[in-house]
């Protein structure tokens, strides 16, 4: 992926012809929360791989011990309504849904609100064992943004996701 340098993720080509662009969480300390800057960053690396005609499929993981636990909460706690909107929020998020190579999110650990949403968002979720999915924003007193009711009732059926939206419990593969 062209351009400056990043600072919350690694994107490079992978594969014995190098043609699968990989994208790397890269905020280990935060449990790859996804701050602003980290989304700009998945944006800039997901434009590259979607105009590099080399490039056939991405993939978006984390790490062992989180995929991604969730949108910057510090980040966003003294925003209003009024703010989110003007500023286009959410308008990175948007681009993971929009590419047109299959993109596949690779996950292990966790995938908590926004990461469950992000992982959602992808063509392919492939789970690893210590996977856990959960949209936990009821406990914050709000409820999952980006898609995360629509997608997760169309993912597991509107019980589960009534439940899991309802109660912020989190389920395995």
């Amino acid at each position: 992926a062209a351009g400056a340098p990043f600072q919350y993720i690694v994107a490079e080509k992978r594969g014995a012809q190098r043609n699968v662009g990989l994208i790397q969480l890269n905020r280990p300390q935060a449990l790859n929360a996804l701050c602003a800057a980290l989304m700009r960053e998945v944006k800039r690396a997901l434009d590259a791989f979607e105009s590099d005609p080399h490039v056939g499929a991405i993939v978006i993981t984390g790490n062992e011990k989180a995929f991604a636990a969730g949108a910057d909460i510090k980040e966003m706690q003294s925003n209003t309504f009024q703010q989110c909107y003007k500023a286009g929020f959410l308008d990175e998020w948007d681009r993971v849904s929009k590419v047109r190579k299959p993109v596949i999110a690779a996950v292990n650990g966790y995938a908590l609100g926004g990461g469950c949403e992000l992982a959602m968002m992808c063509d392919i979720v492939y789970a690893g064992e210590k996977a856990q999915f959960g949209q936990p924003e009821i406990l914050l007193g709000t409820i999952p943004g980006a898609g995360g009711t629509q997608r997760l009732t169309r993912a597991v059926g509107k019980s589960l996701a009534m439940e899991m939206v309802l109660t912020g419990d989190r389920i395995s593969a």
